[in-house]
């Protein structure tokens, strides 16, 4: 212990301690006031005074909704109220403006009783402590967190605009505008920013004011086009150039010249005047994708540093929301553009049927799926309507269905019945699983390098025997709707999903009379319409749903007949009134019918005379129609398809001549034994039919039946008939 300390200073006397305590209460930076039992003021200190915009004198013996009948101050009055009936300390927290202070503030007032030793309530104090600072402390990180929530919700442009002012307006800035540059941004680094004595071309995006547009004031903005350009050096114009925010004060001469006709402005804002702006760059990525225009009237609390700093963030944050949406505006471009390349480009010149077809891409959300269709033509005046399904989105789905429809084109031209076809094509999707399966352990895969499995619907129509012979793989059944107006869907046998592997699949056939309409599509078409997941078709056809899609489908097919384009936009608007969430394909047909006098049949005997026999029907035939010129080559190939039947087939043997957009020559037997085109040598003394048929053809093939095999060739028509 240190003996040689100074004693302890004496304390003030009592009269000077009771000045000293008045004093520090009078000077005290936070306002307080004290009131008697009947919640009169008795005292305040001068903070409270000063707060209260009225004198001393007026204050004292006043209640205080007697001094300011205002909502806030009526609420005080009354939790003074319930301070001195209860004895117990409140706590009010409020955001107004202070008489004397003129601003709006965030004040916590603090209501305490004030008792004597024996706990006697005899009044109460009040401190109003100024928290404003705190208080928008909090907002701002509100405000953060409800725009991170509510902007960049899709992957459109137009619309994180409009998320960005919305989440803003209102609650941070009076009018708020987003306006992008025309080509979606891209100006990245020091070299694509624009320089500060050059003029900027922007496209307002979006817009939106805290206070309604007053119907009888200046109008709304009129931006030709939607677009404007801001003069060099002006607040947008400079924000871009240095690819910085900036704040700008209304009462600064340069922003008074430019907000005083700035196109960027709408009149209705400039009417009410700028009391503060700020100019905030959309950037991200090292680009520059536009700007955000965020103003305070002059009634309004200027911005301040840290508004800037809140502006710069948010905006941030947006910006990297539209150069995603951006990014991904491109690659669904290429993507559109492969499948739209991958889909048959024209499907008229069948005279089988005739035909109108459909693609609608999913949203943006979603993206480009694998739906695809195709129209073949086949040998014998048949064609082939195909329509596929591939799972999943994006280049991959897109990719997978090019391949698809391509593999399907080449087992068409060998003519496979449709169920032997969707097996083959199985094979194929089994096989492109499997290889991005070793993809993936390769690490070259994707992100979609599991989504192989696919659906199919591969319908082939004879319009001489007006049969429709069809299969499917997992896929919704076609409509059928007859020339009475009788809709239904056919039955086919159901079949696994490409993919699958080792499952059969069967074909159904039924007659389809001349006039009917079929009706092809995917799922997309009718799910949209259904409860639940699935296809939307009916119950019993592989679907979960209720069936609402399908019944829609149905009845507007059913209606009168029209023109085909008619009846496709009519399905479209009845079953998709919005854009679509997956993608939709629909192919329609009307079917046509071959007249008897277009087609001629014989049967042949195995003898070696019935080669003359068929080759003088043909020649009387060719006459009938007015084909003579044909006459010639047509017997050749004639004689050696008839002379190879005899020689090498069984029978029965039979010969059919179509005219249809071509002379088809078919020679039908009971062999399953295919033909082989070879060579012969010099000294050979046959080997050379089919090689002939081969030159003096179109084209020529095998298509395989139950009972055996047709050889068929086609020549172009010289004369149309």
């Amino acid at each position: 212990m240190d003996t040689n300390a100074a004693p302890d200073a004496p304390g003030p006397p009592p009269d000077d301690a009771a000045d000293l305590g008045r004093w520090a209460l009078t000077q005290f930076p936070i306002g307080i006031a004290v009131y008697d039992r009947d919640n009169r003021l008795v005292t305040a200190n001068d903070e409270m005074v000063r707060l209260s915009g009225l004198s001393r004198d007026g204050l004292t013996g006043r209640r205080l909704d007697e001094l300011l009948p205002l909502a806030p101050f009526e609420e005080f009055a009354r939790i003074g109220d319930e301070v001195l009936r209860t004895g117990r300390a409140v706590r009010a927290d409020n955001y107004f403006v202070s008489p004397g202070d003129g601003r709006e503030r965030a004040w916590a007032s603090f209501f305490t009783p004030i008792k004597d030793a024996e706990g006697r309530t005899l009044g109460l104090s009040l401190a109003a402590l100024d928290v404003t600072a705190e208080y928008r402390a909090r907002q701002r990180l509100a405000l953060v967190n409800d725009a991170g929530a509510r902007i960049g919700t899709t992957l459109d442009m137009d619309r994180t605009a409009a998320e960005l002012a919305e989440s803003t307006v209102g609650r941070f800035a009076d009018f708020v505008a987003v306006d992008l540059l025309p080509d979606g941004g891209g100006a990245g680094g020091e070299a694509g920013r624009p320089g500060h004595d050059e003029a900027v071309e922007l496209r307002r995006t979006a817009r939106r004011w805290a206070v309604p547009e007053d119907p009888s004031g200046p109008g709304p903005s009129s931006l030709a086009n939607g677009t404007y350009r801001c003069p060099p050096h002006s607040p947008p114009a400079l924000a871009l150039a240095t690819g910085k925010p900036a704040r700008h004060r209304g009462d600064e001469p340069a922003i008074r010249s430019w907000a005083a006709d700035a196109p960027a402005l709408p009149p209705a804002v400039r009417a009410r005047g700028v009391g503060s702006l700020l100019a905030v760059p959309l950037a991200a990525h090292d680009t520059v994708s536009g700007l955000a225009l965020f103003v305070r009237h002059p009634d309004t609390e200027p911005f301040d540093d840290h508004d800037l700093l809140l502006a710069e963030e948010i905006t941030a944050r947006a910006a990297v929301c539209v150069e995603n949406a951006r990014r991904y505006a491109r690659e669904r471009a290429v993507a559109l553009t492969l499948q739209r390349s991958l889909l048959p480009a024209r499907l008229s010149g069948h005279t089988a049927v005739e035909v109108t077809s459909r693609y609608l891409p999913a949203t943006a959300q979603t993206g480009l799926g694998g739906d695809w269709y195709d129209v073949i033509p086949l040998s014998g005046a048949r064609v082939a309507l195909v329509v596929g399904d591939v799972v999943g989105h994006g280049l991959q789905a897109s990719a997978t269905m090019g391949r698809l429809r391509a593999a399907v084109r080449t087992l068409a031209d060998i003519d496979l019945p449709p169920d032997e076809l969707l097996t083959h094509l199985d094979d194929l999707v089994v096989q492109l699983a499997q290889d991005r399966a070793a993809q993936a352990r390769d690490g070259d895969a994707g992100d979609e390098a599991g989504e192989t499995d696919a659906s199919c619907l591969y319908a082939v129509y004879d319009p001489v025997s007006r049969r429709l012979v069809a299969a499917s793989a997992d896929h919704p059944p076609p409509v059928l709707v007859t020339p009475d107006g009788t809709a239904r869907f056919l039955e086919l046998p159901p079949g696994p999903a490409l993919g699958v592997g080792g499952l059969p699949f069967e074909s159904l056939e039924v007659e389809v009379p001349e006039g009917s309409l079929l009706a092809l599509y995917t799922d997309g078409l009718v799910e949209g319409r259904g409860a639940g997941s699935g296809s939307g078709l009916e119950p019993g056809s592989g679907s979960a749903t209720d069936g609402e899609g399908s019944r829609l489908l149905r009845r507007t097919l059913a209606r009168p007949p029209a023109e085909l384009e008619r009846v496709c936009d009519d399905v479209l608007a009845a079953l998709l009134p919005e854009r679509p969430a997956d993608d939709v394909a629909l192919l329609l047909a009307r079917t046509r019918a071959l007249d008897a006098d277009r087609v001629s049949t014989w049967e042949l005997t195995d003898h070696p005379a019935s080669v003359a026999d068929a080759r003088k029907r043909v020649a009387d035939q060719l006459a009938a129609w007015g084909l003579e010129e044909l006459a010639f080559t047509t017997e050749l190939v004639v004689s050696e398809l008839v002379t190879n039947a005899i020689r090498h087939a069984a029978p029965p043997i039979r010969l059919r001549l179509i005219r249809d957009g071509a002379l088809i020559c078919e020679v039908s037997d009971g062999s399953s034994t295919s033909p082989r085109m070879r060579r012969a040598r010099a000294f050979d003394e046959g080997g050379r039919g089919l090689l002939l048929v081969a030159q003096l053809c179109r084209r020529w093939g095998t298509r395989f039946t139950s009972g055996g095999k047709t050889i068929w060739a086609e020549q172009p028509l010289t004369t149309v008939a």
